[in-house]
């Protein structure tokens, strides 16, 4: 016979067995094969992190403007222009 603590760990080992096949076949969901038709839709400019090039670049000149100094996009320091 089946001590209590042994059923309840074969129940919860059991629990865990299921939760863990469930989000496998969640996960394993995702997964699908791409048809070359849809392959120009998903390589389109736009679906990149770093946006448009365009709005970018307008973006950019922008900030410029505002600051009243041009490049050193990524030095620190005041738009004064000073380092």
């Amino acid at each position: 016979m089946a001590t209590p603590a042994r059923h309840s760990l074969s129940r919860s080992r059991s629990l865990a067995l299921s939760v863990l096949a469930l989000i496998s076949v969640a996960f394993l969901g995702g997964c699908v094969t791409v048809r070359p038709e849809q392959r120009s839709v998903l390589a389109d400019p736009t679906m990149r992190f770093d946006g448009e090039e365009l709005a970018q670049s307008q973006k950019k000149h922008a900030l410029d403007n505002r600051e009243g100094s041009t490049g050193g996009g990524g030095v620190s320091g005041g738009g004064c222009g000073c380092n």
